[in-house]
């Protein structure tokens, strides 16, 4: 995994505006594993994902992810700074991931993981529901009940729902959650830490930030985009408070 040169971060950018979160998350991967075809890296599981998405993260930003929150109770803010190595719960790895054989009352089940194919495939679904089961079925490779094989979508609901349970306890980086405590009102409450629209904002505030610096140097020098992206950022830093001396 390679860590984003200022140039690759401003092509990540301005890919990103048109594309769905899902995409922008596979974009990210891409760049940073140019050995990897988006295909394989869409057939990971979302925990095999998320887990390089901070571990690239980590490489290009630190350790240190300052976070905010509003408590839903009282609409206290909260700041707060987490930290990515605490935050990722399972090693980063490429290997395709496995398929699963799990027994549950009668039936018995092959089943993936969703991958990011999957999440694309319920992004148009009318409601959560009807979208969580799409997706479980989708994960369903065969199912059987006393040796007889059946279709998925014949599966009752708790079936399901305790299927989804194994399979969010499979890949627990997948869905990652944040006791978090109002120090206003001590209201307890938690959130869904989504590491591909953190890093994506920050790699956004990293871009302007970028085009800024672009801008100021290309105005009192006259240089041209793409050398001053090549620029290490100490060295570009240095111009720029000569400009501003």
């Amino acid at each position: 995994m390679q860590c984003l040169s200022a140039d690759q971060i401003l092509q990540v950018w301005e890919l990103g505006q048109t594309q769905h979160p899902i995409d922008r998350a596979l974009t990210l991967l891409g760049f940073a594993l140019p050995d990897r075809s988006r295909q394989a890296l869409s057939r990971l599981s979302i925990g095999q994902r998320d887990a390089l998405l901070l571990r690239l993260r980590q490489r290009m930003f630190g350790e240190a992810m300052e976070s905010f929150a509003v408590c839903p109770s009282c609409g206290e803010s909260l700041e707060f700074t987490l930290k990515a190595t605490e935050l990722r719960l399972v090693e980063p790895s490429l290997a395709e991931p496995p398929a699963y054989e799990w027994s549950i009352a009668d039936y018995t089940l092959t089943v993936t993981l969703p991958t990011s194919q999957d999440l694309a495939a319920v992004v148009d679904c009318s409601d959560l529901a009807t979208a969580q089961a799409t997706l479980t079925q989708r994960c369903i490779q065969q199912v059987s009940c006393a040796g007889v094989a059946i279709a998925p979508h014949s599966l009752p609901d708790a079936v399901l729902q305790q299927l989804a349970q194994q399979m969010a306890d499979s890949d627990p980086q997948a869905e990652l959650g944040l006791d978090l405590t109002c120090p206003a009102c001590q209201s307890d409450w938690q959130v869904v830490f989504d590491i591909a629209t953190f890093f994506w904002t920050e790699l956004s505030v990293q871009a302007k930030r970028l085009l800024r610096e672009v801008h100021r140097l290309a105005r009192s020098y006259g240089w041209r985009e793409a050398d001053i992206l090549a620029m290490s950022a100490m060295r570009r830093q240095f111009y720029l408070d000569l400009v501003d001396a």
